[in-house]
């Protein structure tokens, strides 16, 4: 098991231990598993573009012959926000620790908890968590080397005015030679349609190749960036991180870019929860019912973001009563290890 921790007592039941009591947990007093709820942390995920220009060898020469205004002459950089997405995460509560005691008259024969000690399930096995990525961060390909595809009469020019002078003939030249073809005009003719679409890729790339020489290149990568900040009701511009357009993305404290500002309010309200004393006359396994929070994150007055997220801090606990766990039942139980809710319970009498 890639993440968890799975603790084994059936050991203990076979030698007729019996298994759990789950009380509040206090250290140094007594023995058992111990374990966590989970709250709840939301994730901010930033993902931003870095966006790079080089100029091309003969840019300077790109109105002259190939009649294009505006090309930039000098290296640039900046960034771009792309998306902002928030999710929900489970972190260790540790308001919420409990213990699970052996008791003669239950039996709970196994428990998994994650890696941080939160409960994932009891007598069974959690599902397999999906390991894919979230975000496809994308990213530009290689850039052709124009230069193999010069000719011997470029490569010999005397100055750079003359090379771009002839790199344009050579262009102007490609883009004859694909008309022809399409056109069916051509000296020597592709033997059939995959030959002919062969044909005119490579000349397309080497039309494009040549054509940065004038143009230059523009690369855009991207890079996710992730902030943690824990929800309250009526959050309001909270600061979750700052962007720049010149640097990046920033920390909240960074005050050289403008702030990502989030808001969190409680999205609909729960049943009251149980008083102290009705608790206090419970035991069982402790779970948590989690509520739900609206959340936005804004930016320059923008919305890039608008959900609805679990978040346990707007609900309440509650108990699995000792009667599930009898010897006489065998009950498993699945939990939402981000929220603590229960995901799944069945028995067998």
């Amino acid at each position: 098991m890639k993440k968890g921790i799975f603790v084994a007592l059936g050991m203990l039941a076979c030698m007729n231990a019996s298994a759990q009591d789950f009380s509040p947990y206090t250290p140094g007093e007594g023995e058992g598993i111990v374990y966590f709820l989970p709250k709840t942390a939301l994730e901010v995920n930033v993902i931003a573009t870095k966006v790079t220009y080089t100029p091309g060898e003969f840019c300077r020469y790109a109105n002259r012959y190939m009649r294009m205004d505006g090309i930039p002459t000098q290296p640039e950089t900046h960034w771009e926000i792309k998306q902002i997405d928030v999710r929900s995460v489970g972190v260790p509560d540790s308001t919420k620790v409990y213990i699970m005691k052996l008791k003669d008259k239950n039996v709970a024969s196994n428990v998994e908890l994650t890696n941080e000690g939160i409960v994932k399930a009891i007598n069974t096995t959690s599902p397999a968590e999906n390991q894919t990525d979230m975000y496809q961060l994308d990213k530009t390909e290689p850039h052709e080397n124009a230069r193999k595809y010069m000719t011997e009469d470029m490569l010999m020019a005397g100055s750079t005015a003359k090379m771009a002078e002839l790199a344009a003939k050579e262009i102007y030249n490609i883009r004859d030679s694909k008309n022809q073809i399409l056109r069916g005009q051509a000296d020597a003719m592709p033997k059939d349609g995959a030959s002919m679409k062969l044909v005119i890729t490579n000349l397309d790339k080497q039309e494009k190749a040549m054509m940065e020489m004038f143009t230059g290149t523009t690369d855009r990568e991207d890079k996710l960036f992730t902030f943690r900040i824990t929800p309250e009701d009526g959050m309001n511009n909270k600061v979750a991180a700052r962007f720049s357009r010149l640097l990046g993305v920033l920390g909240e404290n960074n005050l050289s870019g403008d702030p990502i500002y989030l808001n969190v309010s409680a999205a609909s309200s729960l049943p009251a929860a149980p008083t102290d004393d009705k608790k206090k006359k419970l035991k069982g396994v402790i779970y948590n019912i989690p509520g739900k929070g609206s959340v936005t994150v804004s930016y320059q007055g923008k919305t890039l973001f608008s959900g609805e997220l679990p978040v346990t801090q707007f609900g309440y606990t509650e108990v699995l009563t000792d009667g599930l766990f009898d010897k006489k039942i065998n009950t498993r139980v699945i939990f939402n290890p981000e929220t603590g809710g229960i995901v799944k319970i069945d028995k067998n009498e």
